[in-house]
């Protein structure tokens, strides 16, 4: 929503001409503050477009109101007319514009004189195939035959059947007024428009053209990736504008030799895998950055996993090559061990030394990610209408939803109807990467627009269209489903898995955390090792510590499963895991590990335990007994702790300890259970090291109905 104030100086009109607008259109405003709705601005929009198309003023000339309202008289013979003393209020003058401006009002114009009708996004049909839907009307299969509905309706009554424009056919009867036109009537099975993010759109080679690749850059923390963005920004666009570049959007794009590259700049792997697992693919080329100073971090490793399950080209940045204490060697060889061969040592990655603090080596890098460009032959076909994916948004209180969009294919132009996720409109402003107003926007290109309904999700898919009533049925349908079925769970358990299998999976893909390297690496063996009819496990990543929400985000993004072995997931990793149907399976024994993983490939998998935890006490201090051992003096943080109750000790998200509670002790009185809020005194079967902060866990197995 945003005021008619706010309106008038979006659409550079006045505002008496708006409000006088607003009263032919039968909107109910009063004043400049008062507020328009988005079918209100959608109609408004409709209404200056078409004054803009049928004016036969000099375009480059302004033109006072006067003249505006005789155009609105003559294009309304049967709407009601501006009142005569409304007339003669109006004759303030309009602004001056800026050159920009005016450069932008010309293009505007242009576009809606000469809009030429793109290519659909629809899937190509035999001409002489007429496609059923169920409870087709006379009216909708005249409109899929190409001819008028009458025609229909006088073979309807010759057959005896009395019927409507809008009474249903039968698939018997349509087939009948098919065959009259020598065409074949089949039942709807192609793939369904407003399923578009499944669509796989395949053009002529023809109508193919070179586009900019895509690029994100990823590292661990202070790396340098925030100083490589700055620094490749300043070198390569601070000349386009006096005083450096204003980023508008959370992308960019940068010119290097006459090419253009798109910069994606998200917060980090887990926000592109996030975008991947919602569908959106939008990154062609991952550049990973690693300190020469600091070398291979846990981070750099989840970000090389993120981009090899995404299956793009990686390039590496070893940065602050400044620094004195730089080894970029010692970083090559770290590389190596994480499957990254560099192309000096043999290998097929690119590898860029640079220093984002000098600039020194951007320029070569910035011609590798073009290299890599050229070898991928990326293109796209301008002369449709766009598709895409959402790369931010927000709601914005003046005037309403902004998204920024990625355009993967097509055209994005002003005006265009506009199905985002569950979300529709029409595109009533568009802006590039330096905020500056544009008419259309070319493939690999990303914008800010508004017009939407409501906000969408990042990674949600986008398509144009050529009608608002399209768009608007469309995006009401994906509603609808999206209520119906719960889009986002697509991640896959044990249970599952023999039904996957059975449907052509091939690969299952795990992602294992152990306690040590050594268990890790054992674990990872004996899984590789399991193979049931061609059927083998994929371990896409495996590492030493907790399970992270990381981890569960790309177990969503690749149909993971995953294993903990001696580790355990945080409370909040296992309510992330839940709400996107990732299964998350516990061991302490290898052999429980292949054999189940084998036993579901095999669709035998037995009974299953699920672990109920019933409290959680952390230790305070420790009192130590000659006759009784050590004494773990505890607060209960949560649930209730229960003697002879299964027990873990977790030390640092580690399990160092498996067992039972032996006896819990309350203000010198054994007890049975202790609940949260309380302080108690816990000795463990058989179990003496025990340390201040250390987590006992008091959990119970209960069995779970298939």
């Amino acid at each position: 929503m945003m005021s008619v104030l706010e309106y008038a100086q979006d659409v550079n009109r006045s505002v008496e001409e708006i409000l006088s607008l607003c009263e032919k259109l039968q909107i109910k405003v009063n004043g400049e503050e008062d507020l328009l709705s988005q079918d209100d601005i959608t109609e408004l929009d409709s209404s200056l477009q078409t004054l803009d198309d049928n004016s036969d003023i000099d375009t480059d000339n302004n033109y006072d109101d006067d003249e505006f309202f005789e155009k609105v008289e003559s294009l309304a013979a049967n709407t009601k007319m501006v009142n005569e003393k409304q007339k003669t209020k109006i004759k303030q003058k309009k602004q001056p514009q800026n050159n920009e401006q005016n450069t932008f009002l010309k293009d505007k114009k242009e576009l809606y004189k000469h809009r030429e009708k793109l290519m659909t996004n629809e899937q190509k049909v035999d001409d002489n195939v007429v496609f059923y839907k169920e409870n087709m009307t006379v009216k909708d299969l005249a409109d899929n035959m190409g001819v008028a509905p009458s025609e229909l309706i006088k073979k309807l009554m010759l057959l005896g059947i009395m019927t409507t424009l809008n009474n249903s056919l039968s698939f018997e009867v349509a087939e009948i007024l098919v065959s009259d036109y020598d065409k074949v009537l089949k039942k709807e099975e192609s793939a369904d428009i407003s399923n578009f993010e499944n669509f796989e759109i395949i053009d002529d080679e023809e109508n193919l053209e070179e586009r900019p690749p895509v690029v994100t850059i990823m590292g661990h923390v202070d790396h340098g990736k925030t100083s490589l963005l700055d620094a490749i920004r300043n070198s390569s666009v601070a000349s386009l504008e006096a005083g450096g570049i204003t980023q508008a959007i959370g992308a960019y794009q940068v010119e290097i030799n006459g090419k253009k590259i798109t910069f994606i700049d998200t917060p980090g792997h887990e926000a592109f895998t996030e975008m991947r697992a919602r569908g959106a693919s939008v990154t062609d080329i991952v550049v990973i950055i690693v300190a020469a100073d600091d070398g291979v971090m846990p981070q750099t490793k989840e970000a090389i996993d993120h981009a090899k399950a995404a299956n793009v080209p990686i390039i590496i940045a070893i940065n602050k090559m400044d620094k004195p204490d730089a080894n970029p060697d010692r970083v090559l060889t770290e590389l190596v061990e994480y499957g990254i061969t560099p192309e000096e040592w043999g290998g097929d990655t690119i590898v860029s030394r640079i220093s984002a603090k000098t600039h020194d080596g951007i320029p070569e890098l910035l011609e590798n990610i073009l290299l890599v460009s050229e070898m991928a032959e990326l293109k796209a076909n301008p002369h449709r209408y766009a598709t895409g994916a959402v790369i931010e948004s927000r709601l914005d209180k003046q005037i309403g939803s902004v998204a920024t969009l990625l355009i993967q294919n097509g055209t994005l132009r002003l005006g265009d109807p506009i199905v985002v996720g569950t979300s529709f409109g029409k595109i009533r402003t568009l802006k590039n990467d330096k905020g500056q107003d544009i008419t259309e926007a070319l493939p690999s290109t990303p914008v800010e627009i508004t017009g939407l309904n409501e906000p969408p999700q990042a990674g949600d898919k986008f398509m144009a269209f050529e009608t608002e009533k399209q768009a608007r049925s469309i995006a009401e349908e994906r509603k609808l489903r999206s209520r119906e079925q719960d889009t986002n769970r697509s991640g896959m358990t044990l249970d599952d898995l023999f039904g996957k299998i059975q449907e052509g999976v091939r690969d299952v893909n795990v992602i294992l955390k152990a306690d040590v390297n050594g268990s890790s690496e054992a674990v990872k063996k004996s899984l590789e090792k399991i193979e049931v009819e061609d059927v083998r496990v994929k371990v896409i990543r495996s590492g030493v510590g907790t399970i992270t929400e990381s981890d569960v985000t790309l177990a969503k993004a690749s149909n993971a499963i995953i294993i903990g072995f001696n580790v355990r997931p945080s409370a909040k990793t296992v309510e992330v895991a839940k709400d996107n149907g990732i299964e998350i399976r516990l061991y302490d024994i290898i052999y429980k590990v292949v054999e189940d993983i084998t036993a579901a490939m095999k669709g035998m998998l037995d009974p299953i335990y699920e672990e109920k935890v019933n409290g959680e006490a952390e230790i305070r201090q420790i009192f130590k007994f000659s006759k009784v051992g050590n004494i773990a003096g505890c607060h209960v943080t949560d649930g209730v702790v229960k003697e002879n109750s299964n027990a873990r000790l977790i030390r640092d998200g580690v399990v160092v300890y498996t067992g039972k509670i032996a006896s819990i002790q309350r203000e010198k009185d054994q007890v049975k259970e202790v609940t949260k809020g309380y302080d108690c005194g816990i000795t463990l079967e058989n179990y003496q090291d025990i340390r201040e902060k250390d987590i006992i866990e008091s959990y119970e197995l209960v069995e779970v109905k298939r």
